[in-house]
């Protein structure tokens, strides 16, 4: 039995600092969007190079009470689609480098990055959430973001928890990303959205980040259904058939779950 989804993602160029004009833009590409599911890049609303500590926390937000959050609550309620989007959250006196996911009921979850990259660890507190599944009816999506793809265990996780797609929002400055999702797909037999940034910015005197684009879509065979430019803004939509993620059959004989070696998978 098919399972069709239309997935799809923005490829966006935010200006630093701009909550409002961030929102305004992604809001306006998404109304032109049919799909049933989006992805929004990493701190989509922010941008990434924060100077400091007081910068980066004047510029996050509570979940869910925070104007993105509410934003992308009453977009979904609004287009009838889901919705998952990196922002900079504020819990208490911690930073974290969240997404959240809204949907036509509203307000669905969040998770917090695990894996925090580089000068990140400056501002942002590695995540205490677990990693999250979220059933939406439609499909079981799994939330990661941008580093978190450097450590196999963290689609394999959401893999076995029964994610059909692995959301992934992204401000890609590595190389190596857009493929390596190609093996994360083909490991655990998943879609994978990858929404990224584009643009640069030179924020701190003597740096310079360039963020490479590149967003996809990638099905559980490894195939690449859709992948953006390495420079512009773009938006794209696919459909898929989640019933080839939930067949985890490599051939008659394999499965991809089932025949895994628990019993050597030890370390002494």
């Amino acid at each position: 039995m098919k399972h069709p989804l239309k997935v799809g993602f923005l490829q966006t160029l935010p200006v630093f600092g701009d909550i409002e004009t961030n929102l305004k833009q992604a809001e306006t590409r998404l109304r032109k969007m049919d799909a049933d599911l989006a992805v929004l890049p990493e701190l989509f609303t922010t941008g990434y190079q924060f100077r400091n500590q007081k910068e980066a926390r004047e510029l996050a937000e509570p979940v869910p009470d925070g104007p993105t959050t509410r934003a992308l609550m009453k977009l979904s309620a609004d287009l009838n689609m889901y919705i998952v989007a990196g922002l900079a959250e504020v819990e208490g006196d911690t930073l974290y480098n969240s997404a959240v996911l809204t949907g036509p009921e509203g307000y669905v979850g969040k998770y917090r990055k695990a894996h925090i990259f580089d000068t990140e660890k400056k501002f942002f507190a590695a995540g205490n959430l677990p990693l999250p599944v979220f059933d939406i009816g439609k499909a079981r999506i799994g939330i990661m973001i941008c580093f978190d793809w450097r450590f196999p265990e963290t689609a394999r996780t959401l893999a076995l928890k029964g994610a059909d797609l692995i959301a992934h929002p992204a401000n890609l400055v590595l190389p190596h990303c857009p493929q390596s999702m190609i093996t994360r797909c083909l490991e655990n037999r998943v879609f994978a959205v990858t929404a990224d940034r584009v643009g640069s910015e030179s924020r701190i005197e003597g740096e310079t980040l360039r963020f490479i684009g590149q967003s996809q879509v990638v099905d559980p065979d490894g195939h690449v259904l859709v992948r953006a430019s390495e420079e512009g803004e773009e938006d794209h939509v696919v459909e898929i058939d989640l019933a080839d993620a939930r067949n985890k059959s490599i051939n008659p004989h394999n499965d991809l779950i089932a025949d895994r070696r628990e019993d050597l998978y030890r370390i002494p």
